[in-house]
């Protein structure tokens, strides 16, 4: 994926999600060099910032995602009880662009239409070895109410729905038009907490065509030490 593309999607992106009223934390306008020169050890760390990612496939606009982390715990808190043991994420599926099969080891989340198109889920049940259950039933909650669902059914989630998956969830999902998503789960790990069905990446493999706008979370090691 080209830098010249990453930056057009990043500039696409703040746009849109400044239309619905939402405005990125201050960190986020921040120059690479601006950001090597602040404390930047908590938004290192905890990797908050940009996210954009084709999956590694090249083809963003068929299968990709836009995310910005806004906050995010430590895996090594987990278990404590008091500690920051939850992250939220703001999002964009753009229309039919596909976030493929997956699922997460540790991961609870929350995944809300916060505006725009309708959000698609394709969900399954994992089997008893985690893998995905074709035959069986898929039971999960949104908005305070338990939905069953035969094994593959899409589950459409208007703006202001939402959904809770559990790590023994399959799912993808896609706009059907652009929609914001809002993420709040228990603590956000995407070095080690994906699971997908297909062997593919988690971020993309970045072409230096031009000089970034931001720096994405997967620049951090490279950039921020």
């Amino acid at each position: 994926m080209k830098r010249s593309r990453v930056n057009e999607i990043l500039l696409e992106g703040d746009a849109f999600i400044r239309s619905f009223g939402y405005t990125l934390p201050p960190f986020a306008y921040l120059s690479p060099k601006a950001l090597q020169c602040v404390d930047n050890d908590q938004i290192r760390t905890r990797r908050l910032g940009w996210d954009i990612t084709d999956y590694g496939a090249g083809g963003f606009d068929e299968m990709g995602l836009f995310l910005f982390t806004t906050r995010n715990g430590l895996n090594q808190d987990l278990g404590q009880k008091s500690a920051m043991l939850y992250a939220e994420k703001i999002m964009i599926s753009r229309n039919e662009q596909l976030s493929p099969m997956h699922r997460h080891e540790i991961k609870v989340e929350d995944i809300i239409n916060r505006g725009g198109g309708t959000l698609v889920l394709e969900l399954f049940r994992a089997d008893e070895d985690g893998g995905i259950d074709r035959n069986g039933s898929v039971q999960v909650l949104s908005d305070g109410m338990t939905r069953t669902l035969a094994a593959g059914a899409h589950l459409k989630l208007e703006p202001g729905e939402s959904v809770t998956l559990f790590p023994d969830t399959w799912h993808a999902f896609w706009g059907e038009g652009d929609v914001l998503i809002g993420e709040v789960s228990t603590v956000n790990d995407d070095l080690t907490d994906n699971i997908f069905e297909k062997p593919i990446g988690r971020f993309s493999q970045i072409e230096e065509d031009e000089d970034p706008i931001h720096l994405l979370v997967s620049d951090y090691d490279a950039h921020l030490g």
